[in-house]
């Protein structure tokens, strides 16, 4: 009876190890993850200074701020966790995020206060991205510490179950939002509420996770005198931890991240801006197909206890390669069979001198973007119509043929402003025509979208998640040391998520707006976990069941 009751006691301890972890995890992702599901809004508030193309991109770019910073959140807070312990870390990356999300709900827009509005919108998400870059290598290395031998993927897993969850509460609160405000309400200022809430999620996390004791791992190594002096220097200044640092990036945290990225970000993203779902039923499809893949997280965490971590990893990442473009065009067919029917029967070409045609981001928004090339192109990338590039003479206006119905552009060049509205109004107006007598829909029909086979893609794509994520804190955290082990992990997480992973939206994008291929961008992840699929499968030890207290 008290063995039972040591286990009992035991369970409930861990229990509380892993729920307080994951309550704070969760949190810290709903703040982050409120931007890129809120985007478009943040273009319409933010960034209305510049053209729509450049406006989206930028709105991309700043979410993926927040991503950029992450790889230096993680040496400051990973640093001090080696130093100053786990929890007392992840205490300050909680505060500094909740904050931050806060105060972005209260930011004035581009109208009332200017350029100063993007600027203030992005410092705030460069906060938070210092601090993310703080929390997952606490989080997991707290996690992992306390688990029983022969169950560090499973503790671990529900860490990584926090992320998505954390996507899929910010989803519900804006839909949530969107659905007791209206449209037109949530657009002009209810899209702020998401934000607002974060406060009292805030209030819970910190009262969860004030409960918590310090890892007895790290304990152990503090009283026993072997805790880091210089976390910094064993973990990057050293060639064999250094080259384990490397190997984590390249052999497993980048191919991960981008899957993980197109799985979840990319997919809405790609929804919303190319297959013009409407965005209340685009977040409710991935909601559902993020209820259904959720429980594959433990799992694939439970399986890597049992069979490795890598070779799950590598298979999600050869998955990936093998069926993203096929998946991808069965999307398109599944949410806007119209405009996959269009494209087969009157595939869109811009005919066009290479010369006349400009890349379509203008940081400055100074730039109209007025040649004939650029007029056209500018148009089909916002309606979100998929093309084909043709090189016309030199000197010649671009053509936009239509099947077989040629469109000639106009050079707004040396007009005025004035004019040179009128007369885009003018020629969108009748190109408008030719796509909508060719069957280009401008938004998807909501009767007409699929939903089983929406949801049944969007499931895959998150299975490949949840293989290459589920075991990937168990990994890293078997790689490294105890006495070095928050920071080193911390840096090739967070290279990989932060930056592989983060610029994943506006790159796949730039690449789809400069080719005029709606598939391009998926180019980006593919070649990205093709080289993680051969270096992990050559490199890449399998570390499963090593002693993480030395």
């Amino acid at each position: 009876m008290a063995e039972a009751a040591a286990e009992g006691e035991g369970g409930r301890r861990h229990a509380l190890v892993i729920g307080g972890a994951s309550a704070g995890t969760i949190f810290e992702w709903y703040d982050f993850y409120l931007y890129g599901s809120l985007a478009g809004f943040i273009t319409q508030h933010f960034f209305s200074g510049v053209n729509a193309t450049t406006g989206y991109i930028f709105a991309l770019l700043a979410f993926a701020a927040g991503f950029a910073v992450r790889p230096f959140g993680a040496l400051v807070f990973g640093r001090l966790g080696d130093l100053w312990g786990r929890k007392n870390t992840f205490l300050v990356t909680m505060m500094l995020m909740g904050l931050s999300t806060f105060v972005v709900g209260l930011l004035p827009g581009y109208g009332q206060i200017g350029v100063a509005a993007p600027i203030l919108l992005i410092v705030m998400r460069l906060v938070q991205g210092l601090a993310l870059g703080g929390e997952y290598g606490g989080a997991a290395t707290y996690v992992a510490e306390h688990a029983p031998p022969g169950r560090r993927g499973l503790y671990t897993s529900f860490i990584q179950t926090t992320a998505t969850l954390g996507l899929f509460l910010s989803l519900m609160v804006i839909l949530a939002a969107r659905t007791a405000l209206g449209e037109d309400a949530f657009g002009a200022w209810g899209w702020r509420i998401p934000f607002l809430v974060s406060i009292v999620l805030l209030a819970v996390s910190l009262w969860i996770r004030l409960r918590l004791n310090e890892s007895p791992v790290f304990q152990k190594m503090v009283s026993e005198g072997r805790a880091s002096k210089a976390p910094l220097t064993e973990s990057f200044a050293r060639w064999p931890n250094l080259k384990l640092v490397l190997l984590a990036l390249v052999g497993l945290t980048a191919g991960q991240a981008v899957i993980w990225y197109t799985g979840q970000f990319y997919a809405l993203f790609f929804l919303e801006r190319m297959l013009k779902v409407d965005g209340a039923q685009a977040n409710t499809l991935l909601a559902l197909a993020l209820v259904l893949g959720t429980p594959f997280f433990v799992v694939f965490g439970w399986l890597s206890d049992r069979i490795g971590r890598k070779p799950i990893i590598l298979l999600g990442c050869l998955l990936a390669v093998l069926t993203y473009f096929p998946l991808f065009k069965t999307l398109t067919v599944a949410a806007n069979p119209q405009l996959a029917a269009a494209a087969e029967r009157a595939p869109v070409t811009v005919i066009a001198d290479p010369a006349d045609c400009a890349f379509q981001f203008d940081p400055i928004g100074r730039q109209t973007f007025a040649s004939s090339c650029d007029v056209a192109k500018s148009h089909l990338a916002s309606a979100g119509v998929s093309y084909e590039n043709r090189p016309a003479p030199a000197g010649s206006l671009a053509v936009v043929q239509v099947g077989q119905v040629a469109v000639e552009s106009f050079d707004g060049r040396g007009m005025s402003k004035a004019e040179f509205e009128a007369a885009k109004k003018a020629w969108q107006s009748q190109i408008g025509t030719v796509l909508a007598l060719a069957g280009y829909p401008a938004k998807a029909d909501p009767a007409q979208v699929d939903r089983p086979l929406v949801v049944g893609v969007l499931f895959v794509l998150m299975l490949y998640v949840t293989m290459v994520y589920g075991p990937i804190a168990a990994a890293l955290v078997e790689m490294f040391p105890a006495r070095i082990r928050y920071t080193s992990m911390s840096l090739p997480y967070h290279i990989g998520n932060g930056w592989f992973g983060g610029f994943l939206p506006p790159t796949a994008f730039a690449m789809v707006a400069a080719t005029g291929n709606i598939y391009f961008g998926l180019w980006y992840p593919i070649a990205i976990a093709a080289v993680t699929l051969a270096v992990g499968l050559f490199f890449v030890r399998e570390m499963r069941g090593a002693d993480i207290d030395a």
